[in-house]
């Protein structure tokens, strides 16, 4: 029988666009590498609808950041930015994406935010994770016919909005704090980097400010924790702990 909690991959971060999970949660997909963890970035849509930047450059930055962070994978699964819904194909290519990977952990992101492209890919996500549970929905993968699977372990990043409350958890990004601004540079259509001159529009993320405020972020949230740098999550589910000794 198949275990429907078996996992390949320790931690899957999907996001609406290439450099999402690196804005958010750089510092926590560094943080787990380091550690020998095995970690999937998952982009669903190319970016083409962004102010800067084509779809040909941003995927080229996305491998660059990948390799800055050291995961284990990184896939696109060409949803139309700017228009993610759920409908059956995206509900498919979901729940072939999760039950391809398995893994213990999703970062996600929260169900409030400014952009209707992650808004509506987490409503995307949840009703595809509960999908992936069902036995009658099924997926293939190169050929082959995937087993169910669900993870409890679902946890919303932050990203453009403040949480509506004190978060339910941190990470400790410290000592990987430059690894992700490094990994956020390596987006160099997007982002300002310094000494670079471009022709292209003027954006939020393009100015020197938008790097300022990325780091204030991960310093106060360090500050609320007692760390230098942190990032902060949400659960989706209720966290359980095997014990309290988990903690200390």
């Amino acid at each position: 029988m198949t275990d429907l909690y078996h996992s390949d991959f320790d931690c899957m971060v999907i996001g609406a666009h290439p450099d999402d999970a690196e804005l958010c949660c750089g510092g926590t997909i560094a943080k787990l590498t380091s550690e020998g963890k095995k970690v999937v970035l998952v982009d669903c849509t190319e970016g083409e609808m962004g102010t800067r930047g084509t779809p040909e450059l941003r995927k080229q930055e996305a491998i660059d950041a990948a390799k800055i962070l050291g995961v284990d994978d990184r896939i696109n699964l060409g949803m139309r930015d700017g228009y993610i819904q759920i409908n059956e194909e995206n509900l498919y290519k979901m729940v072939q994406t999760i039950r391809r990977f398995r893994p213990k952990i999703i970062l996600i992101h929260p169900w409030f935010e400014r952009h209707p492209d992650h808004e509506n890919l987490h409503k995307l996500f949840r009703d595809s994770m509960f999908k992936c549970g069902l036995r009658k929905f099924e997926t293939e993968y190169d050929g082959q016919k995937q087993e169910i699977f669900r993870t409890r372990k679902l946890f919303c990043y932050q990203q453009a909005y403040q949480f509506p409350k004190i978060p339910d958890f941190f990470v400790d990004i410290s000592d990987v704090h430059e690894i992700k601004l490094n990994a956020i540079r390596a987006f160099t259509s997007q982002v300002f980097i310094e000494g670079k001159y471009t022709e292209e529009p003027k954006t939020r993320l393009s100015s020197p400010e938008f790097m300022e405020e990325l780091i204030a972020r991960a310093r106060y949230l360090g500050g609320m924790c007692g760390v230098k740098y942190a990032e902060a999550f949400l659960n989706i589910e209720p966290l359980i702990l095997r014990s309290l000794s988990n903690l200390l």
